[in-house]
């Protein structure tokens, strides 16, 4: 069988970075592993090819070629997917969907004529036969979660690696934590599932047999969900990194629990880890308490982070504004929260009920749920009634984007994480090979567009400036994130120039129920 495996288009967002990308010659961040780990679980005996169409064009030929479709794809790529779901339909092609999306829309919504809901090691056996014969089910659901030693080297040879700024390893699915607003643990479960250390690291030496030399993403839903086995692997990936004087440097995404553990924020120095991504979600506890995040409270943020900065690793945070416990001081709050943590890319982002989640199951009860959603959390839509007025939400919403992401306030934040990692005399590091090619050309587009056509060029020479003397052992980072915020700054404009009169909630939508009444997922 001629199998052919689509990855849907992220429309433009504050996560796709887009804007920065363009800096380096490249089209997206990531390419789509979950697919490609599909394409490794085929039989051996079919002909496969890929196109994510974050990074080229789905062509009538692909489909022409095609005895059938896989698609995979999370809840923000619905509109794309199925708009290529309706082009394989007018084709009479064959379509199966998978992925996080099929755990939160119902097959109908989907409109493919074959929905896999949950992971695909388990069930892709049974799939591959019975569309080989004909007898394909509408649904197939895996009955558990499995092994992550079940899951296969990713297929490599399918993607254009050159067009990707980051590849991707998965080293664990699942986080022992409850929020409320996750559709994380009721996907992949709170039992963390982890590789052994021997996969990783054969997924590390097939990325770089293939030539790749710079950064890799580790995947995971929470990296420290089981420290215990966190810790092994960042030894083993340290042992690796000397063995290869690799320049890999790897970014991930934990919990805040990280500030607790010195020794494992050691290692994963030790490991090359040079970020991590937080969910942090907001500056006042009891919004943390009415969300279940738990793990956030008892402590200052504040010092948590700048604890993980100080190993050398930059935070990413996530934030949330519209929890029901929000009140009409949160905006400046979360403002000064973010001015004051030295985090630069700070994601701030609307309340998401998700399709699944306990929050959209509570919503439901209560009559708020307007709608199923959009999977973007970062535009200017509302898909529940929140209890502080909308638009005194939607518009305060803005207000911190706008500020936070002012040059000023930015390069500032840039400084103050840059001075908490800045390396110390002496201190061993391995050589960063920053000044390749794509950097190189990141630099000189940089500095046209910013320092010579830009809207802020003062506030971008003055950082310039000092980031090349009192941060010059860390100017390759400094231009990273100079890029980076480039692109923030042209979505915060973007937003705040879209037409939002009168900044209420999207409106209602259908929800699909199911035969026993509930909400579709």
């Amino acid at each position: 069988m001629n199998a052919l495996l689509i990855y849907p288009e992220f429309p433009e967002t504050f996560w796709s970075f887009k804007h920065a990308l363009k800096f380096l010659g490249k089209r997206a961040a990531q390419p789509p592993l979950g697919l490609m780990t599909v394409a490794a679980l085929l039989p051996g005996t079919w002909n496969k090819r890929l196109v994510d169409t974050n990074v080229e064009r789905l062509r009538d030929r692909d489909l022409a070629w095609a005895d059938v479709v896989l698609l995979s794809g999370m809840h923000i790529q619905r509109e794309s997917l199925v708009a290529i779901v309706d082009r394989c339909r007018v084709r009479g092609l064959r379509t199966v969907v998978g992925g996080p999306i099929a755990s939160s829309l119902s097959a109908a919504e989907l409109k493919a004529d074959h929905v896999v809901i949950g992971e695909a090691e388990s069930l892709i056996g049974d799939l591959a036969r019975d569309l080989e014969r004909g007898i394909a089910k509408a649904v197939y659901q895996a009955a558990e979660r499995p092994a992550m030693e079940a899951s296969p080297l990713p297929d490599l040879s399918l993607i254009k690696m050159r067009r990707y700024s980051t590849m991707a390893v998965q080293y664990s699915r699942g986080c022992p934590f409850n929020c409320e607003f996750c559709d994380i643990i009721e996907i992949y479960g709170r039992r963390p599932r982890t590789k052994a250390i021997t996969q990783v690291l054969a997924e590390l030496d097939q990325l770089r047999a293939a030539g790749w030399r710079e950064a890799v993403f580790i995947v995971d839903d929470n990296f420290i969900g089981n420290k215990a086995r966190a810790k092994e692997l960042c030894v083993a990936l340290a042992k690796w990194r000397s063995q290869y004087k690799t320049s890999f440097d790897f970014n991930t995404e934990a919990s805040l629990n990280l500030a607790d553990d010195p020794e494992l924020m050691q290692l994963m120095k030790d490991a090359g880890f040079v970020s991590v991504f937080l969910g942090i979600e907001t500056p006042d506890e009891s919004g943390l308490i009415a969300s279940n995040k738990l793990q956030n409270t008892r402590r200052s943020l504040l010092e948590s982070v700048a604890k993980i900065q100080s190993y050398g690793m930059q935070v990413m945070g996530g934030f949330i504004l519209g929890f029901d416990t929000d009140r009409e001081d949160i905006f400046e709050r979360m403002a000064d929260f973010i001015q004051s943590s030295g985090i630069p890319i700070a994601m701030v982002g609307l309340l998401q009920a998700m399709p699944g989640t306990q929050l959209f199951r509570r919503l439901w009860r209560e009559g708020r749920i307007l709608d199923a959603g959009h999977g973007d959390n970062t535009g200017d839509k509302l898909n529940f009634l929140p209890c502080m007025d909308a638009a005194m939400l939607v518009e305060g919403y803005h207000s911190v984007l706008r500020r936070i992401y002012s040059c000023e306030a930015y390069y500032d934040r840039v400084k103050l994480y840059l001075s908490r990692t800045q390396p110390k005399p002496g201190e061993r590091k391995f050589k960063q090979r920053w000044l390749t090619r794509a950097n190189t050309r990141a630099l000189v587009t940089s500095i046209v567009r910013q320092g010579i056509f830009g809207r802020q060029r003062w506030s971008y020479w003055k950082f310039l400036a000092e980031a090349a003397t009192r941060y010059r052992r860390s100017f390759g980072t400094a231009m990273t994130l100079t890029v980076m915020g480039y692109h923030l700054q042209v979505m915060t404009r973007k937003l705040s120039q879209a037409i939002a009169s009168t900044a209420q909630p999207a409106e209602s939508g259908k929800i699909i129920l199911h035969e026993t009444g509930g909400p579709a997922r």
